[in-house]
This record gives C-alpha cells, sequence and structure tokens, in this order.
C-alpha cells in the first residue's frame, strides 16, 4: 500500500522499479552484491532477496513500505530481512498501515513511531505485540490515543525491549508501568518525560526493582517524583548512567545523596527546577567523586569515560545553591565546564552562581590577567 491507503498501480510497481535500478547502479557496493551473483534482472519480479534488501537499505522506509506491496515474493523477502523501521514520516493513516505491516514485518528490531499529531491506537500496538516479538527499541512518543492496554499488550508480546519512549503519553497509569516493568525486565532506556500520571513513586520503585539494567531514565516534568522513587531507583539501578529529574519539584537533598552513593556511573543528572535542592546535595556529590575512582579501581575494569564523572549537571532555577557548594562539584568532576562553547553545567537563573568557573575557564582568566599586565 501506499502512504494514502491505496493499492499500489502497475506503473506506480514500474516507477518503483526504476528508482531501486537507479540506486543500484549508481552504488558500489550493489555493484559488488551483483557481480559475486550475476543475475539477469529484467523486470521488478527478477530481484533475488539478497540485492533487494542490499537496495532497500540506500532508500527511505517509504520506499520499503512500497516495495512490501509489490509481490508475495517481496513481501516474505522483506519481512524476513526487515530489522529497522521509521514511520515518524507519516502525517495520516499510520494505525491502519501498521495493522497491515505488523504481520509481514516480524522481524523488525527498532520500530519509531513518533507522531506530531496523535494516530496510533491501541490495536496497532497490540498488533506490534502480537507479531513483532524480537522487537529491541520502540518509539511510541506523543502517542496521546493510547490506554493502559497497549503497556499490557507489550509486556506480554516483547518482553525484551531494552529501549522504550512514551514520552508524552499522558493516559497511562503508574499501574500500567508496574505491570510493564514485572514482564520487561531488560529496559536499559526508558523514557517517560511528561508522563506525569504514570510517573509516580509506586512506578519508580517497580523500576528499581525489576530493571536492574537500566542506564537512562528520562522523568522530566513528571511533578509526582519525590524522594521514595528515587531512592528506589539509586538502590535498584546502579548502573544509572543519566537521569532527567527536571521539573520533579517534590525531591529534595535526600534524592541527589542517594544517586550519588548508589549511582557510582552517573555521568548527566538534570534538576531543572528541582528548587528544595541544597548545598547538602551539592558536597555529597562531590565527595562521591573520591568514592567513584575507588570502586571503579577495585572493579578493574574502568574506563576512562567511567573515571570522569558527571560530565553534564543542569542545576537551573535551583536558587538555594551556594557558590562554594556548586564550585566543589565542578572541581570534582572534570568534564563539567562552564566556559564558552562547552557549558556542561548549567546555572541558568542562579545569579548568584555567576562566580563558579571550571578549570580550563580559570585557566583562560588567568592566562588573560598575565597579558594585560
Amino acid at each position: 500500500m501506499g502512504q494514502d491507503g491505496n493499492e499500489l498501480r502497475t506503473e506506480d510497481l514500474n516507477s518503483c522499479f526504476k528508482k531501486l535500478m537507479m540506486v543500484v547502479s549508481g552504488e558500489e557496493e550493489v555493484g559488488k552484491v551483483n557481480r559475486e551473483s550475476p543475475v539477469r534482472v529484467k523486470d521488478w519480479k527478477d530481484i533475488p532477496t539478497e540485492l533487494l534488501l542490499r537496495i532497500l537499505s540506500l532508500v527511505d522506509d517509504s520506499s520499503v513500505i512500497m516495495a512490501s506491496g509489490v509481490c508475495k515474493g517481496w513481501r516474505d523477502s522483506i519481512g524476513s530481512g526487515l530489522t529497522h523501521l521509521s514511520l515518524v514520516q507519516l502525517k495520516k493513516n499510520m494505525n491502519n498501515l501498521l495493522l497491515s505491516l505488523a504481520p509481514k514485518f516480524t522481524k523488525l528490531q527498532m520500530l519509531s513511531l513518533r507522531q506530531d499529531v496523535a494516530q496510533l491506537e491501541d490495536n496497532a500496538v497490540e498488533a506490534i505485540a502480537t507479531h513483532c516479538y524480537e522487537l529491541r527499541d520502540l518509539d511510541l512518543s506523543k502517542s496521546f490515543k493510547l490506554t493502559d492496554c497497549s503497556l499490557h499488550a507489550l509486556a506480554h508480546g516483547c518482553p525484551n525491549l531494552a529501549k522504550l519512549n512514551i514520552s508524552g503519553c499522558w493516559a497511562f497509569s503508574p499501574d500500567a508501568v508496574v505491570y510493564l516493568t514485572n514482564f520487561c525486565t531488560q529496559l536499559r532506556a526508558l523514557n517517560l518525560c511528561g508522563c506525569v500520571r504514570a510517573a509516580t513513586d509506586c512506578a519508580l520503585q517497580a523500576i528499581g526493582r525489576n530493571c536492574s539494567r537500566l542506564q537512562m531514565l528520562n522523568l522530566g516534568w513528571c511533578d509526582n517524583v519525590g524522594d521514595l522513587g528515587v531512592m528506589s531507583l539509586a538502590f535498584g539501578c546502579p548502573d544509572l548512567r543519566v537521569l532527567d529529574l527536571c521539573y520533579c519539584v517534590r525531591i529534595t537533598d535526600d534524592s541527589v545523596i542517594a544517586l550519588a552513593n548508589g549511582c557510582p556511573r552517573l555521568t548527566s543528572l538534570g534538576l531543572y527546577y528541582c528548587q528544595n535542592i541544597t548545598d547538602r546535595a551539592m558536597y555529597s556529590l562531590a565527595q562521591s567523586a573520591v568514592k567513584r575512582k575507588r570502586t571503579l579501581w577495585d572493579s578493574r575494569r574502568s574506563r576512562r569515560e567511567d573515571e570522569e564523572g558527571l560530565k553534564s549537571l543542569n542545576i537551573s532555577q535551583c536558587t538555594a545553591l551556594t557558590p562554594p557548594a556548586v564550585q566543589a562539584v565542578c572541581d570534582s568532576f572534570p568534564a563539567l565546564h562552564t566556559c564558552p562553547g562547552r557549558h556542561s553545567l548549567i546555572i541558568s537563573g542562579c545569579l548568584s552562581l555567576t562566580s563558579v568557573r571550571c578549570a580550563c575557564s580559570l585557566q583562560a582568566h588567568s592566562s588573560l590577567w598575565y597579558l594585560a599586565h
């Protein structure tokens, strides 16, 4: 089917064939495939599976979808070989198209369904969960029409999910997130940004209990998140690397202290508008740098990026913080920068922190002073 849902016509298929053949003739790698397995390709139905999949790797996903409607042979070949698909370009009929494609594309490992205008409904996600059992990476962001039924289906049909983006899906409940994590225990990246209803302490406790391999979690603008949930994450997800708590206005120093002590590989922390955060949290982060290096040294498998610790810290609008405490954090983590072009310590809205400088910024200031005198 085409994007408008109409059946492909013969002239469409011939046009598609010519387009694909143009790609072949201009692509050296495909030429190698064709020389190694010489075939006479007179018509679009004659293209062998290996060559077809190589060609389709060079065109956009709309062409892949068109090609799957050419004939049963092409549909079977694509279905058995296609692992990555993005439908973000579709402005309409995404739901119906997925209902048609899901039974054919059973080997998908990555599927991006991000929408500007909500199209997806539960029956499409249920179809994905039923047929795409090898799925590892799924983007459902801005799917405002989805309900808990979708997460229940994914829990049963795609237990090996490693990356899930449901940002902006405000209808999901915390119970659905709990249910999902009981089955999808291999999650490494989870985006709950804007899931105000779903992201609660109860949900975070389940994540901490079930998803010990989690490395990235986005909880931005989830203002129901509190210390109990974050502390559960710090205890249950020791490999956490990236955590966004921007506008989680209920959290206090206890959350940051738990993360500093429980997540030695944390490299990015977002605390925008977390105005209950005080110097106590900053000094805890600074002290964790020493503990981090000792832990990674003892493990004997540390890498340079692990040893650097925090590389990004957003404390914008955290107005209770003072310069000495923030300077202690900056001094403890050399990858945090305040210098122009490398801002990774973000302090917007904190006028009292303008004196905080990273090491290279201080060196530049000293050099300018030396030249001036």
